[in-house]
């Protein structure tokens, strides 16, 4: 069963932080890749937060330095630390999944290789 559900997310003054959670179904856990994208409206769902199962991160230029993406093994549980949040952060934050059996790193940042995603959790920053 391929299972995620995201939780978190919330309204936050400028410079606030936010801590997000995405529980996983162990077959999802162990995915090659598990990523947070955002989509703000009306602009495309952009990947800011990349984890690779051998424990590689990698972040989009938007938000490096501000966030960290981890994850928690025993829990089967992938988190989004957000810190010094902007306006500009405010989106519907997805988690995602990349099963590429055999792999253990993120092959791509792309929406298009994401297999399975979390139905979102809402960040609102405001000023």
């Amino acid at each position: 069963q391929v299972q995620l559900v995201e939780s978190g997310g919330g309204d936050v003054q400028a410079g606030g932080s936010l801590r997000l959670s995405c529980a996983a179904s162990a077959r999802t856990y162990n995915s090659a890749c598990m990523a947070w994208f955002r989509q703000a409206p009306g602009k495309e769902r952009e990947g800011v937060a990349f984890i690779a199962k051998v424990g590689g991160t990698g972040y989009s230029e938007s938000v490096k330095g501000r966030f960290t993406i981890d994850k928690d093994s025993a829990k089967n549980t992938l988190y989004l630390q957000m810190n010094s949040l902007k306006p500009e952060d405010t989106a519907m934050y997805y988690c995602a999944a990349d099963l590429w059996y055999g792999g253990t790193w993120c092959r791509s940042h792309n929406t298009a290789s994401f297999d399975y995603w979390g139905q979102g959790t809402q960040v609102t920053v405001t000023r």
